[in-house]
């Protein structure tokens, strides 16, 4: 018993000790965080009897949104974190119905030496490629907001079922994806891309571009994706260009993993292209700590499956935001658009909940206020 007691009295004290330095080594911790954002919107032609339309939007320059994110440290350099994050309409306070209740739900592992390994619900790579290489509008504003033409070439932004590989190191960037398309024996409803970027710290510029691949998940037929561009800032301002191609194969109609049921693609014109190619550029002012100004500029041009469905737009808006302090800013936007041929009634504005053009004009206004949490 003596030598029992002796032994416990050195093991217990060593033990406990050895538990709290792996306690203290684990630290963990999760954040609430969100952003939003409410305006007032008019938008003409809405309808073919060109009427307008004036009253809250579902969002503003940046859809409302609220999550969880948290981290835990391995040690060595190691780390897991998560992600959970829901999109909602301020204006009524539901959900947004077009997308699922945690629009992003990810967990990954990372290494200070060897970059990340992200599965789930996730940022596509052709947005990835867009924003790491520095030339998507408006890059103060996360994405998703009311106007921008781009998000519509990325295939929606977000995809299902996907394993993300991300790196960085002296200035480069690189991410590589693959979604499962879930279907047994063939490679349906699957998707695969690669992006990268190379943008010293502290350089005036970055260049960058992305490839992708989706295979529609009823026949395998694919819509292929690319896009390049970069941005160089001077000073206080940043200009940028980019140009983004979408070619589609003619049974490609259905991506499980994507933004859109069937319907809502057909609805939206998506299946009426083979091919669209969009040249963006824009240029961001800001003025002390306080101001950003942006002016941008789409050209769209749509190679139709027939003739009749050729189609092509011009895009145009102007920003003005201002930060009341470190969270909060108010904001002016205005967009206007020139459609010709099957553009008129797509999907080009940015998001699906906005109103779509039903005529070949159609001019925003936007007043908003946003914060930020």
């Amino acid at each position: 018993m003596r030598n029992l007691s002796r032994w416990l009295a050195t093991v217990v004290p060593v033990t406990l000790a050895s538990l709290n330095g792996q306690a203290a080594h684990a630290q963990s911790s999760v954040t609430l965080y969100g952003v939003v954002d409410e305006s007032v919107r008019y938008l003409t032609n809405v309808n073919k009897a060109g009427d307008s339309s004036i009253g809250l939007g579902v969002g503003g320059l940046t859809q409302s949104r609220w999550g969880l994110k948290g981290v835990e440290d391995l040690g060595g350099g190691w780390s897991t974190f998560f992600k959970l994050e829901n999109r909602f309409y301020i204006n009524s306070g539901q959900s947004d119905p077009t997308l699922p209740f945690f629009n992003e739900a990810q967990v990954g592992v990372r290494s200070n030496s060897f970059g990340q390994v992200i599965l789930g619900r996730q940022y596509n790579v052709m947005i990835e490629g867009i924003t790491i290489g520095g030339y998507g509008s408006n890059l103060w504003i996360p994405y998703d907001f009311s106007f921008q033409p781009e998000v519509t070439m990325t295939g929606g932004i977000w995809t299902s079922n996907q394993v993300q590989y991300q790196a960085k190191y002296n200035g480069f960037n690189f991410a590589a994806g693959y979604a499962f398309g879930g279907n047994a024996g063939n490679s349906y409803g699957s998707q695969v891309g690669a992006a990268a970027a190379y943008a010293p710290a502290g350089g005036p510029f970055s260049i960058g571009g992305a490839y992708e691949e989706s295979k529609d998940s009823l026949n395998g037929a694919a819509l292929k994706a690319w896009t390049f561009g970069g941005s160089y800032t001077w000073n206080h301002t940043r200009l940028s260009a980019g140009y983004i191609v979408n070619q589609r194969d003619a049974g490609f109609s259905n991506f499980a993993d994507g933004p859109f049921s069937a319907p809502v693609l057909a609805a939206l014109k998506y299946t009426d292209f083979a091919r669209r190619r969009m040249i963006m550029g824009g240029i961001t002012q800001q003025v002390g700590n306080a101001w950003h100004f942006a002016a941008n500029v789409w050209r769209t041009l749509q190679d139709g499956t027939t003739a009749e469905k050729d189609g092509s737009a011009w895009q145009y808006q102007l920003v003005a935001d201002y930060n009341l302090s470190k969270r909060t800013d108010v904001y002016l936007e205005g967009d206007y658009s020139l459609y010709r041929g099957d553009l008129i009634g797509a999907q080009l504005q940015g998001i699906n909940g906005i109103g779509l053009a039903q005529k070949s004009t159609q001019l925003g206004l936007m007043a908003g206020l946003r914060h930020q949490f």
